[in-house]
């Protein structure tokens, strides 16, 4: 936990970014009655009753230090879903020389889990020898600060 916070105190640097990454399951609903809008003696109501649509998956990637935020929404959440999201975080930081990753340690979270469908030129910027650091509560706290969650 102290290395993840001593990377925080870094001073921004756009060769060497600081990202942060979650993701977090949403179930997605739809409302089954019209809702009644609000008029100048009543509130707006709604109905508690709901139809479920399904679930998806929401990948964010953060530079806090830049404002940067990169949001891909999935149908589930896969090895190579989460793969293809790094290669879109290595793609927006392309004049970086390394890129340090803040992200949960979750088993869909492995680099080796990501090599067939990320090109080498990308991996480069993202190995685990570049500085990746683990925080379990740090990302949902971030995730949930970013009006994702």
């Amino acid at each position: 936990m102290e290395m993840v916070l001593d990377v925080y105190k870094r001073p921004f640097d756009p060769k060497y970014p600081v990202v942060c990454m979650d993701e977090s399951k949403k179930q997605l609903i739809a409302e089954t009655k019209i809702p009644i809008a609000a008029s100048p003696e009543h509130v707006a109501k709604h109905d508690y009753e709901y139809k479920r649509c399904g679930v998806c998956n929401i990948f964010m990637a953060s530079e806090p230090l830049a404002g940067k935020r990169i949001v891909k929404i999935t149908e589930r959440k896969t090895k190579n879903d989460w793969a293809y999201f790094l290669e879109d975080i290595a793609t927006s930081y392309h004049g970086a020389d390394k890129i340090t990753l803040v992200m949960d340690n979750l088993n869909t979270c492995v680099f080796r889990s990501n090599r067939p469908p990320i090109p080498e030129h990308s991996m480069k910027l993202l190995t685990p020898a570049k500085q990746n650091r683990y925080g379990t509560n740090l990302n949902s706290y971030t995730l949930q600060n970013m009006g994702v969650g």
